[in-house]
């Protein structure tokens, strides 16, 4: 956890350093967006991933743990399809903030 803890940490300066965005989601947020479901085990995530990329079943066997990040990936970019008016808002504050053009003054 502490190895974990630390890379994350290395991820998130240097892309910080380089201007990258940076974009979180909880595993269950994750294994929602690929299966339906946020209890879905990480052999049911790489079985989405595969039919959705349509990728090599023995493939994916071998690289269980890279699936880990490309089902973030997935997941960010459905986010980022997802309609604004989708969106979920913490509250009317936040609603306002986020939706500036659309609050009269």
């Amino acid at each position: 956890m502490l190895k974990l803890g630390r890379a994350q940490g290395v991820a998130i300066a240097a892309a910080i350093e380089h201007d990258v965005p940076i974009h979180e989601y909880a595993p269950m947020k994750i294994k929602m967006a690929l299966t339906g479901t946020g209890s879905a085990s990480k052999e049911q995530v790489a079985g989405m991933l595969q039919r959705i990329l349509k990728l090599d079943e023995e493939q994916m066997r071998q690289h269980l743990d890279a699936t880990d990040a490309l089902a973030a990936a997935y997941c960010h970019y459905m986010q980022a399809r997802r309609p604004a008016s989708q969106a979920s808002y913490r509250s009317w504050k936040d609603f306002a903030l986020k939706n500036k053009e659309r609050v009269k003054q």
